[in-house]
């Protein structure tokens, strides 16, 4: 569902691509153990997801931030993963 506000919608595929560069990030601290960032990003996301209209996204982040807090490596990933493929499937549609 797109944002009813124009000045959202326009800034929907920037807000896209900075999830993306999330995701990126967030694999990178997985790797580091950097549980901490990884809890932000899905916290940041939790936050601002469903204002841009994606509420997959929020609930991701929502996932994410859980897991991170409890240092669940798989969970997380698995998580990060699913943010990945949701974002393949937005930008096909798009």
């Amino acid at each position: 569902i797109a944002p009813a506000n124009p000045t959202v919608a326009a800034r929907v595929p920037l807000f896209l691509q900075n999830r993306r560069k999330d995701v990126a990030t967030m694999l990178d601290a997985l790797a580091l153990d950097d549980w901490k960032t990884v809890e932000r990003l899905g916290h940041n996301m939790r936050g601002t997801g469903a204002g841009y209209g994606f509420q997959a996204i929020t609930d991701i982040g929502t996932a994410i931030e859980r897991e991170a807090g409890k240092a669940d490596a798989a969970a997380s990933r698995h998580w990060v993963d699913e943010l990945a493929t949701y974002l393949d499937r937005v930008e096909q549609i798009a």
